[in-house]
């Protein structure tokens, strides 16, 4: 496993640094990386880390949730409003729709295998999205207006809201039938999910003010935490519905909230722990790919993925309607919300591990749709942030504090 873990960092950084010369986003080089020493590829990934790599890929997701969290204002979400709260589930429901309505036409699958597809595409990627306007709200790109913010709040709950939709649409091509009750799990899951965020957060809060620890002792603590929270999540199934990636973010933003200066320190610190974690995730999440699936797809289903992208665009837009956003900040966010990957990989497998029917064409999509929208999407977000966002003069207000 050691050696694995050398191929992994040396080579996906080196690929990463030879992306970026290329200006191309970093994460396609981590991408490729995995791809390639994957197990469809020269099989150089040790079964053993192989078989830890989902949880792996979690922690990575963690650490980035958790420094989302510690540098998000609430205040900024709630100048934003009611975009903030479409943003969550509206984009989603406009790409199954999608899926539903072409996939039968262009796959010859049934509706409820459509909307099986649906729901595994149409979740955005936190893993990609989240990072990506981190780095926009400490340029000064778009804060004035919050669309950072706003996209990076909606990309966090909008995998909760699809994921209990696969759910429910594998279950009933199982033959269970359709409960209400699943839909209702999904304001549950996030409203006890962000309860428990806060509860935490502002316990820690009072913790801190008292106790005095070293940063890197509370950067331990808040990852333990955050690891007690997604079992929780786990742990709970089918019992009590509670999104803890949810709670993770939401526990930073209570912090930050209470705790300002200390949760400037914690996310400088998780900043530098995301300089490894997200070599591990984009590489494992590369491992998953297998490029036979992808090959023998087809036109079909690229082109399926590019029209359910469109609906997806859409319903961003819709979201934006009667908003303070010009046209160029809409197409940004409309690019900003493309990238796939993170709930792709974890659940792409699924309804093949299930024996359905549509178990392989599912997850020839899914290997689709992150080799085209994780990369396209990330490009765009780089390429676009400068000529489509405001940036803040930070140095015009500093020389004015002056």
């Amino acid at each position: 496993m050691l050696l694995s873990l050398a191929l992994v960092f040396l080579c996906g950084m080196a690929l990463a640094a030879v992306f970026e010369a290329l200006r191309l986003p970093r994460l396609l080089g981590m991408l490729l990386t995995g791809i390639l020493l994957g197990p469809f590829a020269l099989n150089w990934i040790a079964p053993a880390l192989l078989s830890i790599s989902a949880d792996l890929r979690r922690i990575a997701l963690i650490i980035i949730l958790l420094r989302a969290g510690l540098s998000l204002d609430v205040g900024d979400l709630k100048k934003v409003g009611r975009p903030a709260v479409l943003m969550c589930f509206v984009p989603a429901c406009f790409e199954i729709v999608g899926m539903v309505l072409l996939a039968p036409r262009l796959l010859g699958v049934s509706v409820l295998d459509a909307a099986i597809m649906g729901a595994v595409v149409a979740a955005v990627s936190p893993a990609v999205v989240v990072p990506k306007m981190l780095d926009l709200m400490q340029k000064g790109y778009g804060v004035d207006k919050s669309i950072p913010q706003m996209i990076l709040a909606g990309a966090s709950v909008d995998d909760v809201f699809v994921i209990v939709l696969f759910t429910a649409f594998t279950g009933l091509a199982q033959g269970t039938q359709l409960s209400p009750t699943g839909f209702v799990q999904i304001p549950v899951s996030i409203l006890l999910g962000l309860v428990a965020g806060v509860t935490v957060g502002l316990l820690l809060a009072l913790f801190f003010r008292r106790v005095h620890l070293r940063d890197t002792v509370k950067v331990i603590l808040l990852l333990c935490i955050a690891f007690l929270l997604v079992t929780a999540e786990d742990q709970l199934k089918g019992i009590v519905p509670f999104s803890g990636l949810l709670a993770v973010m939401s526990l930073g933003i209570a912090l930050q909230k209470r705790r300002a200066f200390v949760a400037d320190r914690l996310s400088a610190k998780f900043s530098k722990l995301w300089v490894a974690a997200e070599v591990l995730l984009f590489v494992l999440v590369g491992a998953t790919v297998d490029i036979q699936y992808a090959v023998s797809a087809g036109a079909a289903a690229i082109l399926l993925i590019f029209c359910v992208l469109a609906f997806r665009m859409l319903g961003v837009l819709c979201c934006l309607l009667r908003t303070h956003l010009n046209g160029k900040e809409r197409v940004f966010c409309m690019i900003a919300y493309l990238p796939k990957a993170t709930v792709q990989a974890a659940i792409g497998s699924v309804p093949l591990a299930m024996g359905l029917p549509c178990g392989k064409i599912v997850l020839t999509v899914a290997v689709l749709a992150i080799l085209i929208t994780a990369p396209l999407g990330a490009f765009g977000v780089d390429m676009t942030h400068k000529r489509l966002l405001q940036k803040r003069a930070v140095e015009k207000e500093s020389g004015n504090a002056g």
